[in-house]
């Protein structure tokens, strides 16, 4: 289990090192001239000129980048051309809390019933539950975002009046449902299809039958072999599951008028503000990569094939 966590740390570096040059090449050879973006109607040849001497970005490429990881590391992305005399990290960390906060919500949505269900579903085959349960995870994958948001803002806040149509006032806001079910409605489908059939896979084991031979009861078996043993595939399209949750989050918050990264991303897209857009990608890969380190730590601690290799 150490060597198999000690590469996976090792790995991390590098992948961190390959996320960064791709935002520094994207932010620095991207279309357009950013000194022209950062002075818009005050752009003249002698300011221009100012400007990239200010910003280093006369200096040679691999000084650039290393000032740049350098300056990432510690927090620090540079100022925003659009908002001038405002650095990026003041204006993206409170909308960096907002995503993530309906990001968590989504996710424990996603999982406290996706896998459940998927679990009883196996446990129930033959019956009529278990085909209704992958007919419904089938229609809710097959669900954009823009049709199920606009449904459920329909009849839950509309209709019946439980929750407000729209806004923002916190993680255990009201205001915080829809938009959380929303962005979990796909996983839901996902995590629940791929529970029934690792579950299903688990039942047939050599394992499972030896312990209903020892007379163990079937709850037992159960909720000791059978769903230890079925959460493991789970673990591992936890993460890959993040990088799509993460973008139907930018779309929910755009719905549902959210003040998160999502809206103020598109505007940074817009405006060509590429401090805030290569912050915004760096942020979002390295959040991927750490989540991907954890999730294989948590498989080694649940996979005995790994823990006693």
């Amino acid at each position: 289990m150490l060597i198999y966590i000690a590469r996976r740390l090792l790995w991390t570096p590098v992948l961190l090192v390959s996320a960064s040059l791709f935002v520094f090449v994207l932010g620095r050879f991207g279309p357009g001239d950013p000194v022209e973006v950062a002075l818009g109607q005050h752009y003249t040849p002698e300011a221009a000129s100012r400007l990239r001497e200010q910003r280093g970005l006369d200096d040679p490429v691999a000084v650039q980048y290393g000032r740049y990881v350098w300056n990432a590391a510690h927090g620090d992305f540079g100022t925003s051309y659009r908002y001038q005399g405002k650095s990026v990290s003041s204006l993206l960390g409170p909308k960096l809390w907002v995503s993530a906060q309906l990001f968590l919500a989504g996710m424990l949505i996603t999982v406290s019933i996706g896998v459940p269900i998927g679990f009883y579903a196996a446990l129930r085959q033959g019956s009529w539950i278990d085909p209704a349960v992958v007919g419904a995870a089938l229609v809710l994958y097959a669900l954009p975002i823009f049709i199920v948001a606009p449904v459920l803002i329909m009849v839950f806040a509309l209709w019946l009046g439980f929750v407000p149509t729209s806004g923002w006032g916190g993680f255990f806001d009201k205001r915080m449902i829809l938009p959380a079910v929303t962005i979990g409605v796909p996983g839901i489908a996902v995590f629940a299809r791929l529970m029934r059939a690792s579950t299903l896979d688990v039942l047939g084991q050599d394992f499972i039958r030896t312990a209903r031979a020892k007379g163990l009861r079937e709850r037992v078996v159960n909720t000791r072999h059978t769903a230890r043993n079925a959460l493991i595939p789970i673990l591992t399209i936890l993460g890959f599951s993040l990088a799509g949750m993460l973008g139907g989050a930018l779309i929910t918050e755009l719905i549902y008028g959210i003040p998160g990264v999502g809206s103020f991303s598109l505007d940074a897209i817009f405006q060509r503000d590429y401090p805030v857009i290569t912050a915004l990608a760096l942020i979002g890969a390295t959040s991927l990569v750490v989540a991907n380190l954890v999730v294989d730590i948590l498989y080694a601690a649940v996979d005995p094939r790994i823990r006693y290799s």
